[in-house]
């Protein structure tokens, strides 16, 4: 089982990913990474942000093989847990191994899929069992589409947590546009959440971004919902940023400290399963 014993939350990390180039990989992958990302790197980052929890997300170019995660999430259960890539024929001792080990969802990576229908059975049965868990569904795939994912997902109860502020395209979350003001009505019905992480991956700006998050705010009501990522190592982007440009967007996107709180403590806590004992955030 998921380990108690745990640190004082002072912040959380819901979006980074670890791996290894020797790892063996998809052959649908997308990128191929020539430089090792591991949790031990990754925690270097945390505490010198002094972040106490970090999600780890199974990144794409890896499959289903979640192994390697799965044995940073065993070592580091007081500070770690972890969003896994599974086929959804999975069985429930595989499902409840993943969840001793820390996993407390799964992701959806579909930029550049073709969609299926998520009203199928054994979609649907797949979803309802990870509610039954306390599970969340992660999605990426551009805003404009997700009127085609989201509604059947959510209609399992299961939590939807859309990546990336949904990657916009053409600029700043918009109500006024009808792709975007079908997702900002959703956030204010259902059990919807959004990563405010990786603004490079939509391109973007620091007003965009501010802009996005007002909208985002008056959608779900006093930031209900929202969660930060750092999205580290920022793969493809590596040599646009890195992971204390990415915590510095934090005061840009949220300048008050009961907001900061929000996202970084109380709504994580919340979304994955974390019960610390609290403490303020730096």
């Amino acid at each position: 089982m998921i380990d108690t014993r745990r640190s004082s939350l002072t912040g959380v990390d819901t979006h980074a990913h670890i791996f290894s180039q020797h790892l063996p990989m998809t052959s649908q992958r997308r990128y191929s990474p020539d430089y090792d990302a591991d949790v031990s790197q990754y925690l270097a980052h945390l505490d010198h942000c002094g972040l106490s929890h970090g999600v780890l997300v199974q990144p794409s170019f890896l499959g289903t093989d979640n192994s390697y995660m799965l044995s940073a999430l065993r070592q580091h259960a007081d500070r770690l847990r972890g969003t896994a890539v599974v086929d959804p024929g999975i069985d429930d001792a595989s499902l409840d191994a993943l969840g001793d080990a820390g996993v407390v969802g799964i992701r959806l990576n579909l930029v550049g899929q073709t969609l299926d229908d998520y009203r199928k059975a054994h979609w649907q049965a797949f979803f309802s069992r990870l509610a039954g868990r306390g599970w969340s569904v992660e999605i990426q795939r551009t805003l404009k589409d997700l009127e085609s994912v989201v509604p059947a997902i959510l209609a399992s109860n299961v939590a939807v947590v859309i990546d990336h502020f949904g990657l916009p395209e053409g600029g700043a979350i918009d109500a006024s546009r009808s792709e975007h003001r079908w997702f900002l009505d959703r956030l204010g019905e259902g059990n919807l959440w959004v990563k405010l992480s990786a603004t490079y991956r939509s391109g973007l700006s620091l007003d965009q971004a501010r802009a996005s998050m007002d909208t985002l705010c008056n959608a779900l009501g006093h930031a209900e919902r929202l969660v930060w990522g750092s999205d580290w190592p920022h793969t493809r982007f590596e040599e646009q940023t890195d992971y204390e440009a990415q915590f510095a967007l934090i005061d840009a996107l949220m300048p008050d400290a009961a907001l900061r709180r929000k996202v970084l403590i109380d709504n994580p806590t919340r979304l994955f399963m974390l019960d610390a004992q609290e403490a303020s955030p730096c």
